[in-house]
């Protein structure tokens, strides 16, 4: 007997298992590397493994979280666990959901990988007791994590490594890294640290809500610049999948890192609301990391890739503190109904305003017949409608910015819309024969539909 009081033979067969758990995987991830060694584009490839890799592990964990719950399997006490899972078990299980079958994805289709996936589980999870305690209804839970995480997982690096499915990819890696950040990483400084998920549950109702409410407002910066990278830039945040094109725009006309900063001050709100000291070290490490180390890789990238545009636009804006006026990046022009007594009202707030780099038109100009406000920038991005003048207060001051990010966002956007359609001003067309009469704001250079 082991001091542990299990048996040699139990012990034996438990290291066997945990090795075989991460040795097979890293053979079979070594292989389909070597198999599509002959790529064009093998560093995306491998950086799309990545992603996979870290997507499938914070899924694993999840998974795991909620098999314990459910009663779906349970693991032996072992040393070399987390929150109860074999680390290297874990490890393995990611590596075989993520990089190897993104890592042959020329070779196998994503409906075969998954299948296989499927039946490899089904047939090796019986096999790995002691490790691994099934419960009764085992085969649901192997069934929801195929479906849940192998799945988007696969979906996510296949299309990261072909370029395909820019606003699907960004969503699955919103859902990643939001995952890591805000729920992995403070549960890992919980276990070994100080603080607990308990600890947030206990705030009185008043301080939860403030804790909320700053949460979100953390949010917004980092959402919207996501969005921005996809819908301006044409990437994601990612190092393996950037931006083709330098994004200046959005939170970026303000601040040079909208994304990391909104990481370490959610870690931060959040360290606060766990009485969590790691966790609150963890943030502070991360500022170190990116100053020390990941911001002067990324400065030399950026500059190789987009040149004197990058240098000017890194002379006016900066890392970790914000500018109050708009960064003036590319021209765009604002389209406004002048006949129509909110637009015109709108159109006075942002002449008020002085909005850089920003062209306030009538609509009545416009050569087709506009029934909402349309905002038209040069690199050929347009918004209609809320979001139109949404974007040119962007144009404005950071508090005005703020507030456009907000409303942009998926949901509100409609729901803004909604409101503004039923309550505000309906959708209506200016008509050219508006043009004499309204000749003196035109001069002026403002008009548009809402």
């Amino acid at each position: 007997m082991t001091p542990g009081g299990i048996s040699l033979t139990d012990a034996a067969a438990l290291t066997l298992a945990r090795h075989a758990c991460l040795l097979l995987p890293v053979v079979a991830v070594l292989a389909a590397g070597f198999a599509g060694r002959g790529s064009a584009n093998v560093r995306r490839e491998r950086g799309a493994a990545l992603l996979a890799f870290i997507a499938a592990a914070v899924g694993v964990a999840a998974l795991n979280e909620v098999a314990a719950v459910a009663g779906w399997w349970t693991y032996a006490e072992v040393a070399g666990a987390f929150r109860g899972v074999p680390v290297d078990l874990w490890l393995g299980w990611a590596v075989l959901w993520g990089p190897v079958p993104v890592l042959l994805h020329r070779f196998v289709p994503a409906p075969v990988a998954v299948g296989v996936l499927l039946w490899l589980d089904l047939a090796t999870m019986p096999m790995l007791s002691p490790l691994v305690e099934l419960g009764p209804h085992w085969i649901a839970g192997e069934v929801l994590g195929v479906v849940t995480v192998a799945l988007p997982t696969i979906l996510l690096g296949r299309w990261t490594a072909r370029e395909q499915r820019l606003g699907a990819r960004a969503v699955l890696q919103l859902v990643t890294f939001t995952g890591l950040v805000l729920w992995l990483l403070p549960t890992a400084a919980f276990s070994y640290g100080d603080g607990s998920w308990a600890r947030l549950q206990a705030l009185p109702g008043w301080a939860l809500s403030l804790l909320v409410q700053a949460f979100a407002l953390a949010a917004v910066p980092a959402l919207a610049a996501m969005r921005e990278f996809a819908i301006r830039g044409g990437g994601t945040p990612y190092p393996w999948d950037p931006p083709r094109r330098l994004v200046t725009t959005g939170p970026y006309a303000y601040l040079a890192n909208p994304m990391q900063c909104g990481a370490v001050l959610l870690l931060l709100l959040l360290a606060a609301g766990t009485a969590s000291l790691t966790l609150a070290a963890a943030a502070v490490s991360g500022v170190a990391f990116s100053v020390a180390l990941a911001g002067p890789h990324e400065h030399d990238d950026l500059a190789r890739r987009f040149g004197a545009d990058w240098r000017a636009y890194r002379r006016e804006v900066r890392d970790w503190w914000p500018r109050l006026r708009a960064y003036p990046h590319r021209e765009a022009t604002v389209w406004l109904d002048a006949d129509c007594g909110p637009c015109s009202a709108v159109w006075r707030a942002l002449a008020r305003r002085r909005p850089a780099a920003l062209h306030l038109a009538a609509a009545a100009e416009h050569p087709r017949v506009l029934w909402r406000a349309r905002y038209t920038a040069a690199d050929g991005h347009t918004e209609r409608g809320v979001a139109a003048v949404a974007r040119a207060f962007e144009h404005t001051h950071l508090g005005w910015a703020y507030a456009s990010w907000a409303v942009r966002l998926p949901v509100l956007a409609q729901l803004a819309q909604l409101v503004t359609d039923a309550l505000i001003t309906p959708p209506h067309p200016a008509r050219a024969a508006d043009t004499a009469r309204a000749a003196g704001p035109a001069r002026a250079g403002a008009r548009s539909p809402r």
